[in-house]
């Protein structure tokens, strides 16, 4: 008996919804029309050469056992592309030559498209590509390199990791690696240095740096133009991908809906994904935690303020990249004083040599002195989570090796309660980073001191005293 092609098909599909995510199926099966059955040969119209391709390389497998089930060991399947004379996609189905159809047990045979002699390449990667094909520019600074980022305690993880992701995207165990930190300590930068040192190693590969503003506007503007699936399919087109900033996405339901689907697919495929944050996954608050737990699949590797060395290494690096001369001196008082971040540091630097340079000085220790002393003036000087720790401990007179020790004794656990709660207040440090300087404790910990400090606050009145007290001194400590 004859079997249907829809019946075959149905078939079909009601193996592959079994075997791939919803989304995959609505996006990429759905749109599937069953056109005829004959000598054992099934042929499906599928709406574009693009959807052909990535079928193919995607579901191929899946498709061969499909069809054998179905068919039999002599079954196969030819695919009808929907184009028209010029190339473009047609709304309405027109079945293609016979010598246009493909098999899939011969190897792909591409259908012709015709170019229009006046069309360019596009290098904005927020063109749609729709059936041609498009050089996406990566939107990385090539001058942000892993040669200038100075590497030290405060970095060492994440550069490490970076590394190795730019060696090999997609195939290390770090992936997604997440990179987080405070403003101004060298996340970008890293995520920028990952993205050009693949390129440069991997060529063929698509890479793509895009901020998450960047990416949330573009969904948007998809959305209002109906183009939600060609949307889906650019960024499933990409290797590497770097999304910067993906804190702005809280609170963006639809968004982060669709980034979703882009991330399963992305890591299901192989491919690379980069995200920083300005908190860990822990703290992003806003995020659905079904992203949160693929946050946390691969590594989660946090950039703190650089140290001395660190600062002296940073300041020597731009300085020699500048072509710019300075003493030793005079890089150890920048170093010394500018502590806050990266940036200050740099912005710093950048006055220093402006001022000598227009001024026709020589940039020496007491030109340093007057100039960054007026700088560091106007910096929202960020105190640090040991002089809170001292501040509590003198305040409270105990000892910051019993704050920091296992004791379960009240008066000791109300301090090291203090001390996070005003860490979290008034310092940029994540919960995780807190804890560890507070007894080696986790961010749990942290959240319930600082709800059991907010409770006390509201309940007792002494105790409400004694942290406003301890607040004007950190203060004033500033």
């Amino acid at each position: 008996m004859q079997k249907n092609h829809v019946d075959v098909w149905n078939n079909c599909l009601k193996i592959i919804k079994d075997n791939i995510g919803q989304q995959s199926y609505t996006t990429w099966f759905k749109p599937i029309i069953p056109l005829d059955l004959s000598d054992n040969i099934l042929t499906i119209q599928v709406p574009s050469q693009f959807f052909y391709e990535f079928i193919e390389e995607h579901f191929i497998d899946l498709l061969k056992k499909t069809i054998k089930s179905e068919l039999g060991t002599k079954g196969r399947l030819e695919y009808s592309i929907i184009v028209d004379s010029s190339g473009h996609q047609k709304s309405n189905s027109i079945n293609l030559p016979a010598s246009n159809k493909i098999r899939v047990n011969n190897p792909p045979l591409n259908v012709p498209l015709k170019k229009d002699k006046t069309q360019k390449e596009i290098p904005n990667p927020f063109i749609i590509p729709g059936l041609r094909k498009v050089k996406i520019h990566h939107q990385l600074k090539e001058s942000y390199t892993f040669n200038n980022f100075v590497e030290g305690e405060c970095n060492r993880l994440a550069r490490s990791a970076g590394m190795a992701v730019a060696s090999n995207p997609g195939k290390t165990i770090f992936n997604p690696l997440f990179i987080y930190s405070a403003t101004g300590l060298g996340k970008s930068h890293l995520a920028h240095a990952i993205g050009v040192m693949a390129k440069n190693n991997f060529p063929e590969k698509t890479v793509l740096y895009v901020t998450a503003d960047q990416f949330k506007n573009q969904f948007t503007e998809a959305c209002r133009d109906e183009n939600y699936n060609d949307f889906v399919h650019f960024y499933q087109m990409i290797d590497l991908l770097i999304i910067d900033d993906i804190h702005f996405l809280v609170g963006k339901k639809k968004t982060q809906e669709v980034f979703f689907h882009i991330f399963n697919h992305m890591h299901q495929t192989g491919k690379q994904l980069v995200i920083t944050s300005d908190h860990p996954p822990a703290e992003l608050q806003g995020m659905e935690s079904r992203l949160l737990s693929r946050f946390k699949w691969g590594l989660s590797a946090e950039l703190t303020l650089p140290d001395f060395n660190t600062r002296v290494g940073i300041i020597e690096n731009k300085v020699y990249n500048d072509g710019t001369k300075l003493s030793r001196d005079v890089i150890e008082y920048l170093a010394y004083t500018i502590t806050t971040n990266i940036r200050e540091i740099e912005g710093a630097l950048i006055s220093l040599v402006a001022h000598a340079s227009f001024n026709k000085k020589e940039i020496t220790l007491d030109l340093a002195k007057e100039l960054i002393n007026n700088i560091v003036k106007e910096i929202d000087k960020e105190v640090s989570i040991d002089l809170i720790q001292k501040i509590v401990c003198d305040y409270f007179k105990v000892s910051i090796n019993l704050v920091n020790s296992s004791t379960r004794k009240r008066e000791i656990v109300q301090a090291r309660q203090l001390a996070m709660f005003f860490a979290k207040k008034h310092t940029k440090a994540s919960l995780q980073n807190i804890g560890i300087h507070c007894g080696n404790k986790d961010h749990a910990t942290v959240l319930y001191a600082c709800k059991t400090v907010n409770n006390l606050i509201d309940t007792d009145k002494q105790f409400r005293k004694c942290v406003e007290e301890i607040d004007k001194i950190i203060s004033l400590s500033r």
